[in-house]
């Protein structure tokens, strides 16, 4: 008989604590583990109940919750750490999943998606949002997961829709005046945009950015598939 999996929940929301313990109890294959108390630092929870699968509310009012999966990481490296949240963002899903995280699973899930990600979890799987895993970003974070993510690739994706537009213009070769007049925006502003380009990607000019665009034609169209920031 295989064994059950372990699992304890820190959410600070004691209605949806409840809830999703309640779920979760209905399946033979899940033990979920109770709260030792509220007093407790959630380090000493881990330590006490001895978890082998920790649910984590990403958005803790009172707590780090990326403080709290280094930690486990650290004192509890075979803790595997799933994170939920309703709506993360590309950076603090890369900053997670480079501090620890097997898996992401959002708030407005279903009742299948937490169990194939738990499980999942648990067999020493990375599990996504089913929303990401056909994006560009579910590629990136599997490079944080190997350990090669670059500067370039993180900065990239914290661009704004503005830059990335800038960026494919000048891959088109139209001139910052061009730019502006097809965006409706000052040439001043286009050349601050321009400027901020080349700190993002560590470029030192205009056919550098050309050049970048062609050969990151994937890159460039991330806004295809994952929500970017709009300036």
């Amino acid at each position: 008989m295989a064994e059950k999996i372990r699992l304890m929940i820190i959410e600070d929301n004691p209605l949806l604590r409840e809830g999703i313990s309640a779920i979760l109890r209905r399946n033979s294959d899940i033990r979920v583990l109770s709260d030792p108390g509220n007093r407790k630092k959630p380090i000493e929870k881990v330590r006490d109940l001895r978890p082998n699968v920790l649910l984590l509310d990403l958005g803790l009012r009172n707590q780090n919750s990326l403080e709290i999966v280094r930690a486990v990481r650290s004192n509890f490296p075979h803790v595997k750490v799933v994170v939920m949240d309703l709506a993360p963002t590309e950076t603090d899903i890369l900053l997670f999943v480079r501090a620890g995280v097997s898996g992401f699973v959002l708030k407005g899930a279903t009742t299948d998606d937490f169990l194939r990600t738990i499980r999942g979890v648990a067999g020493g799987k990375k599990v996504l949002p089913s929303l990401m895993t056909e994006s560009l970003f579910s590629q990136i974070v599997e490079q944080a997961v190997n350990g090669k993510i670059t500067s370039r690739v993180t900065e990239a994706v914290r661009m704004t829709r503005r830059e990335r537009q800038v960026i494919s213009l000048i891959a088109d070769g139209l001139s910052n005046k061009e730019i502006a007049d097809k965006l409706h925006l000052s040439t001043y502003t286009v050349k601050s945009h321009v400027h901020n380009i080349l700190e993002k990607l560590l470029l030192r000019s205009r056919v550098q950015i050309a050049k970048y665009a062609l050969t990151n034609s994937e890159l460039m169209k991330a806004e295809e598939s994952i929500s970017l920031i709009e300036e």
